[in-house]
Formats: C-alpha cells, sequence, structure tokens
C-alpha cells in the first residue's frame, strides 16, 4: 500500500505497511505497555530474591531459568552453585522488559503517579461497585501471592499463581466491564 506522507504533508510516498511496523515497534500501546511493565517488574523482583538467597525455587533452591523454562540443564540448583548466567539473562530480560513499558507516555506517567490512579481511588471510594471490587480483587491477589512466597519460601509455585491470576484476572476484567456503558 502507498500513501501520501501525512506526517511532513509532503508529497514523498511512502510504505504504509513498513511504517506501521515502525509505529507498532517504537510507540507500543498503552496495554501492551503496561503488560511489558508489569511483567518487567515481576521478573526482576523474581531475579533479586533467587539471586540473593530468597529461595525463589522449591524447597529454598534457587531457580536456573533456562532449564527452568525447558532450553536444557536442571531448573532448581543448590545456591552452592553461586551466579549462573541465567540470572544475567533473566535480570536483563526483566530490565528490558520495564524500559519497553515505560517507553509510552500514558503508562509512564501513570506509574509516576500511582498513588493519585484510578486504582487507588477505587480501593477507598469508587463510582460503583464494580470498581471497588476490581481494585480489591486485583490487591489481594498480588497480596497473596507475595505474603505465600514470603512465609512459605517458594516464588515459583503453579498452585499459587493459579489463585492469584484468577483473582487478578477477574479484577481486572470487572474493572474493564465497570467502564463499559449499557
Amino acid at each position: 500500500m502507498k500513501a501520501l506522507n501525512q506526517k511532513c504533508k509532503s508529497p514523498v510516498v511512502i510504505n504504509m505497511v513498513q511504517d506501521d511496523w515502525n509505529e507498532a515497534l517504537t510507540k507500543p500501546s498503552s496495554m501492551i505497555s503496561t503488560a511489558a511493565l508489569m511483567l518487567g517488574s515481576w521478573i526482576v523482583l523474581l531475579s533479586i530474591v533467587n539471586m540473593f538467597g530468597g529461595g525463589a525455587g522449591q524447597a529454598g533452591d534457587k531457580v536456573a531459568w533456562i532449564g527452568f523454562f525447558g532450553f536444557g540443564g536442571d531448573a532448581f540448583v543448590s545456591y552452592d552453585d553461586g551466579f549462573l548466567l541465567d540470572d544475567a539473562i533473566f535480570v536483563i530480560l526483566g530490565i528490558a522488559l520495564v524500559g519497553m513499558g515505560l517507553r509510552n507516555s500514558d503508562v509512564k506517567n501513570w506509574a509516576l503517579n500511582f498513588s493519585k490512579s484510578d486504582f487507588v481511588n477505587n480501593l477507598i471510594r469508587g463510582n460503583n461497585s464494580k470498581e471497588i471490587i476490581s481494585s480489591w480483587l486485583v490487591l489481594i491477589g498480588v497480596l497473596f501471592y507475595i505474603i505465600w512466597s514470603i512465609q512459605y519460601g517458594g516464588w515459583v509455585d503453579p498452585g499459587v499463581y493459579s489463585v492469584m491470576i484468577s483473582m487478578v484476572a477477574f479484577g481486572v476484567a470487572l474493572g474493564i466491564n465497570s467502564k463499559v456503558e449499557n
């Protein structure tokens, strides 16, 4: 497809498909940016816990991320093995995702002004019960994951993930539903 260059208002013909890909890669949507920010933050947290002896793996073992994701090797190793290349790769991936998430100015402003966000406001007083319940479900799900992981020393547990994800996903869906007008 060909179109006129609308950015400079010049008659220079550009390739729209190439421009769309460039826009998608350099200016991600708010949804993708938010997901990248949340996933990146979670990866950085798990990496720090894993590197500094917090017992990210089962029974207090260290997670060997390359093996954990099925690319070969053991998934859990003793902390006696010391620093693993897996740790560096995983934390760099997390930092890159956080950086990608913060490229979107709306998401960056939301993160910087989180205490004034709709999410925090809805914990105290929302416009309707759906908004209040949605924020509390997300908060309870995240707190459940963090408290359980600290108490039992296992940050990588599919059972805990399933409980947390159910609460957070239902909370997010309820929040989206509360904004849709009937």
